[in-house]
């Protein structure tokens, strides 16, 4: 072979590499990881609230692509090549820092996106100003669950006015990396407020008149509900995995009896055992109160808006609220 055929076959084999790397950053569908033949702002959402809130806001301007599947409990993503993919690739990145390790460790790479994270746009509450803090994991577990989510309680969700704000930050990010559609994007954003601050007042009347003011959930997910005059027990704490010791759930049972509690709230995504356990030993019901993390199957047809009403919904019947 003469230097000149070499160097032919060589290139050769070269650009098929190169095009067998591309195929292998196309997602599930078949298309490319960053989706950039479409021509649309290209938003990587973490997790299911996020993505929510890009969809709503940018509609069919952006292509979204969600982080966190359905079924996967947020705090557990590992990301796979191609997430990686449409991180690197991202116009907008929306995240939660110290909610998801992975996520955290990628952006911190070679990222070209702007980052909209929810501790730099929301009103994130101090964990334990309010006596949210893990008060049921201990010694190295405690520690690694205050370095995963600092001092602050990342479930902002849960307050549809701080959905809302985070929505404003989605809204202007959207319109800096596309201005030629800002108009749409800002009456985008002020019709999900507007849904938001429906639901908010929907909470406020719904429970302002409970006959039990004390609710017993699996983890500690939704203090941000206190607002609406409800004080929430934790079974385990600001991550499902941080369970607590035999005499802390004797502690929490007692808790429920002497507060009148009628039903032990699991959630979906993660087991129920110890829910259904506490609520065995005490002779109570057990329903679901979604943390609304993620979607699962038997959700895949709601979203946000529809969840937070099937709470309010349990939190309704299980509490005597008129």
């Amino acid at each position: 072979m003469t230097p000149t055929t070499r160097s032919v076959g060589l290139l050769a084999a070269g650009a098929l590499l190169l095009t067998s790397g591309c195929a292998a950053l196309s997602d599930d569908s078949g298309s490319s990881a960053s989706g950039s033949d479409s021509g649309k702002v290209q938003v990587a959402a973490a997790f299911y609230p996020l993505e929510f809130v890009a969809e709503r806001v940018a509609g069919d301007l952006a292509d979204v692509t969600p982080l966190t599947k359905p079924g996967v409990e947020p705090h557990d993503l590992e990301l796979s090549i191609n997430q990686t993919a449409a991180l690197q690739s991202a116009d907008l990145i929306l995240t939660e820092h110290g909610f998801q390790p992975a996520v955290d460790d990628a952006v911190e790479q070679d990222v070209k996106g702007e980052v909209v994270d929810v501790e730099k746009v929301v009103d994130l509450r101090k964990a334990e100003e309010e006596g949210h803090e893990d008060e049921h994991a201990e010694g190295e577990e405690a520690a690694e669950e205050e370095h995963a989510h600092g001092e602050t309680d990342p479930h902002f969700w849960h307050d549809p006015l701080l959905m809302a704000q985070y929505a404003e930050g989605v809204r202007d990010a959207l319109v800096e990396a596309d201005p030629d559609n800002a108009e749409t994007y800002e009456a985008n954003a002020k019709s999900l407020t507007d849904d938001l601050t429906k639901v908010d007042e929907e909470f406020k009347t719904g429970l302002a008149q409970c006959k039990i003011k004390d609710v017993v959930v699996s983890h500690d997910a939704f203090a941000y509900l206190d607002k609406y005059g409800l004080e929430f027990e934790s079974i385990a704490g600001l991550t499902p995995d941080a369970e607590p010791n035999p005499a802390q759930l004797a502690e929490i049972g007692e808790h429920a009896k002497e507060h009148g509690v009628t039903t032990i709230f699991s959630e979906r995504l993660v087991s129920t055992a110890l829910a259904d356990t506490l609520a065995d030993d005490l002779g109570l019901k057990t329903a679901v109160l979604d943390p609304i993390e993620g979607l699962s199957a038997d959700t895949e047809g709601e979203d946000y808006l529809s969840l937070m009403r099937q709470n309010l919904d349990a939190l309704k019947a299980a509490n005597g609220c008129q």
